[in-house]
C-alpha cells in the first residue's frame, strides 16, 4: 500500500511547535510509522511488534 494512500496520525505526544513527532498509520496487516518532518522513509512492522513496542515504551514511562 502507498504511503499516500495511508490516513496518517502524529503522536499525541506532538506539540505544535515541531521538534521530534511521528506519525503512525495504521492497516489490518501492518502498522506504518514515519517522521512528521520528513515523510519518504517509511518503518514497517507486524501489528504484534507495535503492540510488544508500545508496552514496551509505556512500561519505561512507569520506572
Amino acid at each position: 500500500m502507498s504511503s499516500t494512500a495511508l490516513q496518517w496520525f502524529k503522536s499525541s505526544y506532538s506539540g505544535s511547535q515541531g521538534g521530534d513527532c511521528i506519525e503512525v498509520s495504521a492497516h489490518p496487516a501492518a502498522i506504518h510509522v514515519r517522521d512528521s518532518k520528513n515523510t519518504g522513509p517509511t518503518l514497517t512492522v507486524a501489528p504484534g511488534t507495535w503492540v510488544a513496542f508500545l508496552g514496551l515504551a509505556r512500561q519505561d514511562r512507569h520506572e
